[in-house]
């Protein structure tokens, strides 16, 4: 007989043979003892965990002549010609090159005919997502109601890619990855039944290699049998799968230890010249770290390591850094893995994120030889210095009597009027526009504010129908709102207000700063600067007469130029035509002439 794979000769026969989906066993096992079994099953999973070979099983332990049992027995006729894929009645279908209608159609046509020599007719359909929509509609009748004596078992990677009228109408099984345990475990039966020697640690490299795949893990190991002598070593699967030593990155930990960048770039560049991806390199430099993270938890999780040995020079190392520096190095890997998948220059991502790594200022916890104490760095250092000098001084100067200097209380803020939907005004702000502002400032805001407003989209001029420019200086303008919703919302909008001051200045010739507030704010600002301006002026005035007598009209020249303020209430509010015509032709272009 010629020579058969791994996967294929060690293929499980029983559900005892099985490894992990304990899940899965349990309730196909308590079906078939109970008698209650479907006539429909949906097997879900990841590539090599087991979906096909449970549909053998649970196929044979069906028909199995010492039904109902929980194992086939693998001795009967019928256990044997389902062992080798001859018995007529049962019937596994690739969807993958038959996704036509019409082998479906064959399918549904024959399922009706009684079983030629057993007790169910099974359908074992594999890769059921690559069937066409009509081939899913043409079975989907038969697979709701088939006959009595039909058992459709569907296998599939994608079960996303299934119409959800299929699933409803099955019971979903979900397989899951297998642990690196069960997959050592399987390949050491492997290993002794052809009586070949192994090193552990071999082992769980090919386990990692193979992602949570039995298929996978035992097509490496039967590589790496085939490359190996009389003996499985750890040499040989690193080779083999492309993996790296747990020496190359303890040799990595340590220069990225002590910042040595020239040592570690050379190790990097001597994996690549071996042929080691940088993709793969960078996933087993994440678990390297993720390694030394469980040994720095505790020393009992030795069995969760998946790259590194439980030895005492990695326990040193794992203890060398400080745990919120590796979480920044998995952080830092983890992106650049993202950027790797899309780029073609993927050694150089891989050596940028080293170099992030070592200027990372996570904090490493380099401890001394000598003392065993953490050191610091010099500025740290000197500024504790400086601190104990000065607390001398100060402790000086008290023994010797001498008033202790407060430091004196930073002048209070006058906080921003908050307005009721939780926005705050600039009133500082404002306070200094009102100061320099004049009218022909805010007449020219005024003139060119409509040709603005037409030149920007709607959903931003609608913001601003109902604001309106009541103060203005040389350089900025105080824009009051009817809405304190609409008044936060731009002044939130950071990118509006510099596009409506580029449109005001492109009219204007000057560049404006937007300034913000809701109606109610703005009146009891200017409300406090024209009774502050008002006493300030009055002052003044008294403090020019002649001999205490007080100057009732000073001077034109002397008067103090007041700052203007459009406090004009709008007749809108008087007059009803008045406010009819402002909404129809706008403000700028109305007139109004008493009699």
């Amino acid at each position: 007989m010629t020579y058969q794979a791994f996967y294929r000769v060690y293929r499980p026969q029983s559900f005892r043979e099985m490894s992990g989906q304990a899940h899965v066993k349990r309730t196909l096992q308590n079906a078939l003892l109970a008698n209650k079994t479907t006539h429909a099953y949906l097997f879900s999973g990841p590539r090599g965990t087991g979906k096909t070979s449970t549909a053998k099983i649970f196929a044979k332990a069906l028909n199995c002549e010492h039904a109902p049992s929980s194992e086939p027995c693998n001795e009967c006729a019928t256990c044997l010609s389902i062992t080798d894929g001859s018995h007529p009645d049962v019937i596994e279908f690739d969807a993958a090159s038959n996704s036509r209608v019409e082998e479906i159609r064959d399918i549904i046509e024959k399922v009706r005919f009684a079983p030629a020599s057993s007790r169910y007719k099974v359908y074992i359909i594999d890769e059921v997502h690559m069937l066409s929509t009509s081939a899913f509609n043409a079975l989907l009748k038969t697979l709701e109601e088939p006959p009595s004596h039909a058992v459709f078992i569907l296998a599939t990677t994608e079960p996303h890619k299934l119409p959800a009228t299929i699933i409803s109408r099955c019971q979903r099984f979900d397989f899951k990855r297998l642990s690196t345990n069960d997959i050592i475990e399987r390949m050491k039966v492997v290993l002794e039944d052809i009586e070949l020697p192994y090193e552990e640690q071999g082992l769980k490299v090919i386990a990692q290699s193979a992602a949570g795949g039995m298929r996978d893990a035992l097509s490496l190991l039967d590589q790496v049998v085939s490359f190996s002598g009389e003996k499985l070593k750890l040499e040989d699967t690193l080779l083999v799968t492309g993996s790296i030593s747990q020496d190359v990155f303890y040799e990595l930990a340590e220069a990225l230890k002590v910042k040595d960048v020239a040592q570690m770039l050379a190790l990097l560049e001597q994996l690549i010249a071996d042929g080691k991806d940088p993709l793969r390199l960078s996933e087993d430099l994440i678990t390297f770290f993720r390694d030394l993270l469980l040994l720095q938890t505790s020393d009992d999780l030795a069995e969760l390591l998946e790259l590194v040995s439980p030895e005492e020079r990695v326990f040193t190392l794992a203890h060398d850094f400080a745990p919120d520096l590796l979480y920044g190095y998995i952080d830092i890997l983890a992106k650049t893995q993202q950027e790797m998948r899309f780029s073609h220059h993927t050694k150089i991502y891989l050596e940028t994120a080293l170099l992030k790594m070592v200027q990372f200022s996570g904090g490493i916890l380099s401890q001394t030889i000598t003392s065993g104490e953490a050191t610091m760095s010099p500025e740290l250092a000197q500024k504790i210095v400086a601190l104990e000098q000065m607390v001398q001084q100060l402790s000086a100067q008290l023994q010797a009597g001498a008033p202790m200097q407060t430091a004196q209380a930073p002048k209070e803020q006058r906080p921003r009027a908050k307005s009721p939907n939780g926005y705050k005004a600039p009133t500082g702000r404002i306070q200094e526009v009102l100061k320099d502002a004049t009218k022909q400032d805010v007449q020219r805001i005024k003139s060119v504010w409509a040709q603005a407003l037409s030149q920007m989209q709607k959903s931003q001029s609608a913001l601003l129908a109902e604001a309106e420019p009541v103060a203005a200086s040389s350089s900025a303008f105080v824009l009051k709102f009817k809405y304190d919703i609409h008044c936060q919302m731009v002044a939130d909008n950071q990118s509006l207000k510099a596009h409506f001051t580029q449109l005001i200045a492109g009219q204007t010739g000057a560049m404006y700063e937007m300034l913000c507030t809701p109606e109610e704010t703005w009146l009891k600002l200017r409300e406090e600067f024209v009774r502050d301006h008002g006493l300030q002026q009055q002052k003044k005035s008294q403090s020019e007469g002649n001999d205490g007598v007080e100057l009732l009209e000073p001077p034109p020249a002397e008067m103090p130029e007041e700052p203007f303020i459009d406090d004009a209430q709008p007749l809108a509010s008087q007059d009803p035509l008045v406010t009819e015509a402002e909404k129809l032709f706008g403000k700028d272009f109305i007139e109004i002439v008493e009699d």
